[in-house]
């Protein structure tokens, strides 16, 4: 490298970096590093329409694996995590339909947010308006089984000026009735709101017969929320706001508050256990026992883990041992929480600032994420591999992160494996098959 000038591989020379000036000059480190980044990833998206099908291990075949599992060689585990992967780099993108009763609504805004219900039937999503805000809606992903790929999105009423940073899937008893409830963080300016909506404003009956929010208020800063699921903390939820917690109880109203001394960016309950998991901006990450009762001068901090970096997303795998933790760094790990080590690192990951998922399917024994870069990437959970790097179908850019959900069953019991991307106003199914 020269000081002052850049080199150009296409036309093999060196060209010379101006100092700012008033009038526009292309060549800039920005301008050069988004070059050379679009055209690795045209470059990737030819390979996959060639329907190239690679694989991270030399000899791994499906007619491989069945001969070694005839033999004995491969336990039913190994045997289905291996087909499990063979398949996750043969996966083909499709574009889907979408469809909605109301015409207008298809399509007309970028996706933001997609989370997926507990059996992967329905999806949750928020969209960007074009005036400023978020919209809510729900897709019913049983038009995946058919071969034309169509899917039904509803919207609701209701509409946000906030910017929303989190939403969780909430399925919890109300009136004998076990319906889907959604928790949803938003903000823009202090205060911001957490509010808690039924599935039912989603459906296409009478706008007149539809119920309102469960719960609505306003908060400080709010950062992450997550639902519990653990019958000793039942209805209850939590809100990560700057340097503290607050676990609220939607049916009595009830609220704690515990003390953080940083901005709580990440949560997760566990199941087994009334446990809150909370990943801060410093780096800590740490569980609450939301049994306890507001007392001075208390520590709330249980297990305590650390980070170099801000951490962004918290997920606890089944048997509640061990805790994937991502960071700003670009940092994946697993954390084993009876040793409070790291057992794993999860490498290939791109993040800088941006509050960034994790998404870890046990079954399949698969972890996805999406980077900074726009690189929709998948790990073997086991040997932490990565074994699939998909380039996004748009131009790379701060709005057109994609949002992704990946199942076994995409559309319920019966439906089909694979993974669903949303990026800008398009929706992509990449199947197994």
């Amino acid at each position: 490298e020269l000081p002052g000038f850049y080199y150009d591989s296409e036309k093999n020379r060196y060209f010379r970096l101006l100092p700012g000036h008033n009038n526009y000059n292309p060549l800039t480190k920005e301008s050069i590093q988004y070059k050379a980044m679009e055209c690795k990833r045209l470059r990737l998206l030819e390979e996959e329409e060639k329907q190239e099908k690679k694989t991270t291990r030399a000899g791994l075949s499906s007619s491989m694996l069945l001969q070694k599992r005839q033999l004995g060689l491969l336990s039913s585990t190994s045997y289905c995590r291996l087909v499990h992967e063979l398949k996750v780099n043969c996966m083909q993108r499709k574009k889907i339909e979408i469809r909605s009763p109301d015409s207008s609504v298809a399509g007309t805004n970028n996706f933001k947010i997609i989370v997926a219900d507990v059996a992967c039937e329905r999806i949750f999503t928020v969209n960007d308006v074009e005036h400023g805000g978020c919209k809510y809606g729900i897709i019913n992903l049983s038009g995946l089984g058919k071969e034309s790929l169509t899917v039904e999105m509803y919207d609701n009423l209701y509409f946000t000026n906030r910017k929303v940073l989190c939403s969780v899937p909430a399925s919890f008893s109300y009136c004998i009735l076990r319906t889907l409830k959604l928790c949803l963080m938003g903000i823009a300016e202090t205060p911001g709101c957490a509010s808690l909506l039924p599935a039912s404003l989603f459906s296409s009956t009478n706008p007149g017969d539809r119920p309102g929010m469960l719960c609505s208020f306003k908060i400080s800063t709010a950062w992450s929320c997550a639902w519990c699921l653990n019958p000793q903390a039942d209805n209850c939820f939590s809100t990560g706001l700057t340097r503290r917690v607050l676990v609220t109880n939607v049916v009595t109203g009830h609220r704690q508050t515990f003390g953080t001394g940083s901005d709580v960016l990440a949560q997760q309950f566990a199941i087994q256990t009334p446990m809150l998991y909370n990943g801060c901006r410093s780096g800590e990450i740490f569980s609450i026992d939301v049994r306890q009762r507001n007392r001075k001068g208390q520590s709330w901090k249980a297990i305590r883990l650390f980070h170099d970096s801000a951490v962004t997303s918290l997920r606890l795998l089944e048997a509640e041992h061990y805790l994937m933790a991502a960071d700003m760094a670009g940092k994946i790990k697993l954390w084993d929480l009876r040793t409070a080590k790291c057992v794993k690192q999860y490498k290939g990951h791109h993040n800088e600032y941006a509050i960034l998922p994790l998404h870890v399917n046990e079954e399949e024994g698969l972890l996805t994420a999406v980077g900074q870069d726009c690189y929709t990437r998948i790990w073997s959970l086991q040997d932490a591999r990565l074994l699939r790097t998909i380039p996004s179908p748009h131009p790379s850019s701060k709005d057109a992160i994609p949002s992704v959900v990946f199942s076994s069953r995409l559309g319920g019991s019966q439906g089909v494996p694979g993974l669903l991307m949303a990026v800008k106003q398009d929706l992509y199914h990449f199947s197994y098959n």
